[in-house]
Order: C-alpha cells, then sequence, then structure tokens
C-alpha cells in the first residue's frame, strides 16, 4: 500500500503528516510518500523575502524536515516527490499518475486566500483524485 502525504509546512499539513505515519507504523505493507509543491505564484516572493539560492532551498527543506523527522522517530522510511506548479493541479496530477492507494492533506494550507475559503486546495484535490482522501484538521 502507497500512502502519499501533501505537505506545505502548515499546522495542519504536520498533523496530516502525523496521521499518516500512524497509518503506515500500524500498516506495515505500507510505504509512505511525502509530496511538497513548490508554488510558481509564491517562488517570486518567496526568492524575494531570502538573501540567496540556498536560504530559499533552506526555507522548502524547513517545511518538509519536521515530516521526515516525525517518520524517522517512528522507524518509517519515506520517499520525497518536489513537483512545481499550481499545488491543487499538480497533486491532481501527480496522484492520479502513480499507483498511490491513500491521499491525506491537511484541511487548510498557508496560503491567506484559502483561510478564508475552507481549504481551496484540499477541496479541489479532493473533488478530483481518483483514490481515497482523507482530509486532517
Amino acid at each position: 500500500m502507497r500512502i502519499a502525504v501533501a505537505i506545505d509546512g502548515s499546522e495542519n499539513a504536520l498533523r496530516a503528516a502525523k496521521h499518516s505515519v500512524y497509518l503506515v507504523k500500524h500498516l506495515p505493507e505500507a510505504v509512505l510518500e511525502l509530496i511538497f509543491v513548490v508554488d510558481f505564484d509564491k517562488v517570486k516572493d518567496d526568492y524575494l523575502l531570502t538573501q540567496n539560492k540556498d536560504s530559499l532551498l533552506l526555507e522548502r527543506e524547513k517545511k518538509i524536515k519536521p515530516v521526515i523527522l516525525e517518520a524517522e522517530k517512528n522507524d518509517i522510511a519515506t520517499t520525497v516527490t518536489i513537483l512545481k506548479g499550481n499545488p491543487s493541479q499538480e497533486i491532481i496530477r501527480y496522484v492520479n499518475s502513480e499507483p498511490i492507494d491513500q491521499l491525506i492533506l491537511g484541511s487548510r494550507g498557508l496560503n491567506l486566500f484559502q483561510e478564508m475559503i475552507l481549504g481551496s486546495v484540499s477541496h479541489k484535490v479532493m473533488k478530483h483524485v481518483q483514490c481515497p482522501v482523507t482530509i486532517v484538521k
């Protein structure tokens, strides 16, 4: 069984990742994949806010590392897939093209607009992927 969790560095994504670790821990045949999408709309802002490319990479790693540490703490190996583009579109495209059995998402991400509209990325993804989806609050 292949379980994927989409992460973006938000608290909801971290809760989703912890839930995915819990599932994989109790399903010995399962493997865990972390999906991180570099949002083109935010890249320019992120680049302007950092001092150089290394700082930008470090900021992205900070969003992924807590999830990897949580998995390692529970003796779970992970793979990381980094996609580029619109988060909902890229997650949908990737999940529908791979043999993923379960997708786990946080209910809301880091985008302030998403905070107002109940998890627009999770809502779009849930409607269009072809595997079961768990949305974690």
